[in-house]
């Protein structure tokens, strides 16, 4: 499976790209994040058949082409080289996959990555360099979420963003609340083809949610 959503732009990039919050013009859900573009990396290996589930479990299969982008590459090495786990287990993230999703972006200057002390601590903050596209990418996904065209009718690469999405409860193109609620079987729907995956991305995000709000994130 090959999934694009913008021109030279891979799966884990537009996922990153979702995750900004245009009205304040930032990154936000940063808790989130990392185990939303691990989650995505997996999601694409699974779909093109270099991942298999087995009982719940990521099972190595064949080896992706090398141009993938670094994060599927470290992410098919490490389940290649490892027993079969928990997709939980392969969805959660240790901060790399943010480091180099953004390293990715800010050298093809999709974002500027700001550095700075503040009190002396260092303060990064991430900006888009051009509005446009994230904001097309979210209507998309937003849409394909609220409903409208048959999920079957759903071009790939969206249906699989829109799951995803929905999974780490991403604020750009979910409706919180009640207005979620109705939409519950059309993200099973969305969600059906790489559903180990939603469901191991949304324990993370729940856990790294709990945690940050308890002191310990």
């Amino acid at each position: 499976m090959e999934t694009q959503v913008n021109q030279g732009e891979s799966l884990t990039q537009s996922a990153f790209l979702l995750a900004f919050d245009l009205r304040k013009g930032e990154l936000t859900q940063r808790i989130e994040l990392g185990h939303l573009l691990r989650a995505t990396a997996l999601a694409e290996l699974l779909l093109a058949g270099n991942l298999a589930d087995e009982s719940g479990k990521a099972r190595a299969l064949t080896a992706p082409a090398a141009e993938h982008g670094a994060l599927r590459a470290m992410v098919w090495e490490q389940v290649s080289d490892s027993k079969p786990r928990s997709w939980y287990r392969w969805v959660h993230d240790n901060g790399t996959a943010v480091l180099m999703v953004r390293d990715e972006l800010a050298a093809a200057r999709v974002i500027n990555v700001e550095r700075r002390r503040v009190l002396l601590f260092p303060v990064e903050r991430i900006t888009l360099r051009e509005e446009s596209p994230a904001r097309s990418l979210a209507e998309r996904v937003g849409r394909a979420i609220r409903g409208g065209r048959p999920v079957a009718d759903l071009d790939e690469d969206i249906r699989v963003l829109a799951a995803l999405a929905a999974a780490a409860q991403l604020e750009s193109v979910l409706p919180s609340g009640r207005e979620a609620r109705p939409l519950r079987d059309r993200i099973r729907q969305l969600s059906a083809p790489i559903e180990p995956i939603t469901t191991a991305l949304r324990q993370c995000a729940e856990a790294a949610r709990t945690a940050a709000a308890s002191g310990y994130g």
